[in-house]
């Protein structure tokens, strides 16, 4: 799977990540899954982590339907969610291949480990036979 996400996206989330550092900054992805294997990210949720940690997150339920919501409004399909990662590399933590269970999302991991060079990362993650597999989905920021 290839990952399309605007440009003025993109920095949002860096913004917003920056911004509640060193808590990890979590939100939702949408947009459209494209015939020749694209998905295009259309819009990006800034959400809060209700957990206040730089080690986990958790959405507010009542904000994740609220985000659901506009979703269904704009006729946008929900992609996955993003998260960052204050001091650590942009991979998905053994929690966040743990808490991943949706294998049609896409997991975007911004790293603010180098605040001068941020990563951002798209994941894939499912169960084969009992086991949280990862695969990197290519990301262009456009």
């Amino acid at each position: 799977m290839q990952i399309t996400i605007k440009k003025e996206d993109y920095e949002a989330m860096l913004s917003h990540a920056k911004s509640v550092a060193p808590e990890e900054a979590c939100g939702l992805i949408a947009g459209e899954d494209q015939p020749e294997g694209i998905r295009e990210i259309k819009k990006v949720y800034m959400l809060e982590n209700v957990d206040h940690t730089n080690e986990h997150f958790t959405i507010d339920p009542k904000d994740q339907l609220a985000a659901i919501k506009d979703m269904r409004s704009a006729n946008l399909k929900p992609l996955g969610n993003w998260h960052s990662h204050p001091e650590s590399p942009s991979r998905p933590s053994e929690e966040d291949k743990r808490l991943a269970n949706d294998k049609n999302a896409s997991y975007l991991i911004l790293s603010l480990e180098n605040a001068e060079d941020p990563v951002l990362n798209g994941f894939h993650v499912e169960s084969i036979d009992g086991e949280k597999t990862v695969r990197k989905e290519e990301l262009s920021i456009v």
